[in-house]
Parts: C-alpha cells; structure tokens; sequence
C-alpha cells in the first residue's frame, strides 16, 4: 500500500506489499499497469481502535522499532527498495534538501521493520489535525511471501492509535499491488470513498 509531510503540493501515495492472508509475492509478477485514465482510489480508516483486527507474528526474528534519530537517507534508502516494484516515482527526482526537510518534520515518524538483523520494511505516520495517516508501508523484496505483511500492518495500526488521534486513515489504488486492499480490510479498515481518476492519490494536506 501503498502515501507529506513538509505540507507541499507532492502526491503521496500509500504502498502496501502484503496481502493479509500472507504476503504478495504469491502474485510475484509485474501486473500491466492500468492507464492513468482507469486508477481508481480507495480511501479506508477506522475510526475506533476497537475496530483493529490484529494478526501479529510469532517469528521472533521479526521486529519493528521506531527510527527516533531522523536521517533522511534511510527514508529515502527504504523508498526506493519497497517501491521500486510498484512505480513509486513521487520522490525519485527529489533533492537531497526536500528529503530533509520531509523527514526532519516533527509530525512524521518512521518505523524501520528488520528479520534477523536484516531491514525487511518500514513505515511512516503521517500526523495533521488529529488524525494519522499510514503515509507509505510495504516490505523489501526478499522479505515478501513470509507472511509478515499482516504483522506490519497490525503494528502500524497499533502505533497509529497510540498516537490518540480520532482516526486513522489512508488511501490505495489500482496501481498498488493487489494485495494492498485486501491487507487494509482484513485489518479492519473501513472504506469509505472510491474516486475514478487519472490523478495520482491527494496529499494529507488535501485529505477528505
């Protein structure tokens, strides 16, 4: 799932590896990716933290910690390697000082996944006017069909609310993996708006 925080005009898009039964490389092939005309954006949140469904897992070689000492190539390091296989382009052409400045920004927190030492995912919480929102999620490529993408997920949702907002949101699309919506919903997410569009995702500062 596949989603800024220096407040710009630059789309953001949610990116989710994982499906919640497993993991996405069970569908390990580059799909044909819709034109831009047929994306169709789905928008899900919950609302209450009892609407959580976790699925953590028990693979004690899995862990997840928060990256308290913020360093924009590490951001930029894990971007690029989750999204290299889902036309994550949004932040390619971005200068060394534009990467500073998202991830310097006090309102976002990453979170770095690791699977025996190794980095295996990450990601990052987007807060605005008391909500958060999953802002990019996703595995590393040697780390999908594990079955660790619920347990990210459920992670990711558990530090959400933790957070104390009144809701936590985030939005995929038809250019995401398929297993993205799938992943959110097991969760218990809740969709609540669909658009039809050839316009990349909206950034949080234009959240609906």
């Amino acid at each position: 799932v596949e989603s800024v925080v220096t407040r710009n005009s630059v789309s953001r898009r949610s990116r989710i590896d994982p499906s919640g039964s497993g993991n996405c490389t069970r569908w390990n092939t580059r799909r044909t990716t819709p034109s831009m005309g047929d994306v169709t954006i789905t928008y899900l949140q919950m609302t209450d933290r009892g609407q959580l469904r976790p699925r953590p897992t028990a693979d004690p070689r899995f862990t997840v910690s928060e990256a308290t000492v913020r360093q924009w190539r590490v951001n930029r390091f894990l971007y690029e390697c989750v999204g290299a296989d889902y036309r994550w382009h949004d932040k390619l052409a971005w200068s060394d000082e534009q990467w500073r400045a998202y991830v310097e920004d006090e309102s976002l927190r990453t979170f770095i996944a690791s699977w025996g030492g190794s980095p295996a995912g990450y990601f990052e919480l987007a807060s605005r006017d008391g909500e958060v929102e999953i802002a990019y999620f996703g595995l590393l490529p040697a780390f999908t069909g594990r079955g660790l993408g619920a347990a990210l997920l459920t992670r990711a949702l558990e530090e959400a609310w933790a957070m104390g907002p009144s809701r936590v949101w985030v939005h995929t699309c038809t250019l995401d993996h398929p297993g993205a919506l799938p992943n959110y919903l097991a969760r218990g997410m809740v969709p609540y708006k669909t658009e039809r569009t050839g316009l990349r995702p909206p950034s949080a500062e234009h959240a609906p």
